[in-house]
């Protein structure tokens, strides 16, 4: 903790206190971001551990197909073929805010079943390995999504987690040491004041009453 420079006065006094106030306020908001954004994190991964398993197993089983297809009719013949199939769909992305993060939400049609191979002569395991890898597709975008969707909720959650440390242990101590600090000094300089001050009653009143202990009109003290 370190003490600010800002002068002993009351006006500054109470203006490190609105600070103080305002400095606990935001925490307590950046706080509960923290708290929400590791909610949403780690419901995002979830979400990405269960899309990225079921992606997972059906590209292996397309590829698999694949394989088979070019052992059983070679690859020249599914080269061939391949040029036939029709484009892939084409992948959609929304996004969505959640406290000020753009999370982006991709999805793809579902396959339509239509085999659409040119030549004669396809592999059939050709035609099967075209059908899972399209099956494959809507649930990639979901995972491409929700992947880069927990990147930037850790980015955020790391930004907020900084401002909540630089808040609770350097900005709030040093003004709160500050604070007190400010009032113990403030305090000293009033007692000093009154002290002051009585000195002076003392001596004018000492002054007033003359030599002698004559007041000004010639009487004395006791008449």
């Amino acid at each position: 903790m370190a003490l600010l420079e800002v002068p002993a006065t009351k006006s500054a006094l109470l203006a490190l206190r609105r600070q103080l106030e305002f400095a606990e306020e935001g925490y307590a908001l950046l706080d509960r971001k923290r708290e929400l954004l590791l909610l949403e994190l780690a419901e995002t991964r979830k979400k990405a551990a269960v899309a990225g398993l079921e992606a997972g197993r059906t590209l292996c089983a397309a590829f698999s197909a694949l394989r088979a297809g070019e052992l059983s009719g070679g690859g020249a013949a599914v080269d061939r073929g391949s040029a036939g199939a029709p484009p892939a769909p084409a992948v959609v992305i929304k996004e969505r805010r959640l406290m000020g993060v753009v999370l982006p939400e991709a999805s793809a049609p579902p396959p339509t079943g239509s085999q659409a191979f040119g030549p004669v002569g396809m592999p059939p395991e050709a035609a099967l390995a075209r059908g899972l890898f399209c099956r494959a597709l809507p649930g990639l975008a979901a995972l491409s999504g929700l992947q880069t969707s927990a990147a930037r909720l850790a980015a955020e959650l790391r930004k907020t987690q900084r401002r909540c440390n630089a808040l609770s242990k350097k900005v709030i101590p040093d003004c709160r040491e500050t604070i007190l600090y400010l009032g113990g000094a403030l305090e000293e300089r009033e007692r000093e004041y009154f002290t002051t001050l009585k000195l002076i009653r003392g001596r004018l009143k000492l002054a007033r009453s003359g030599p002698g202990g004559m007041n000004g009109d010639g009487s004395g003290a006791d008449d």
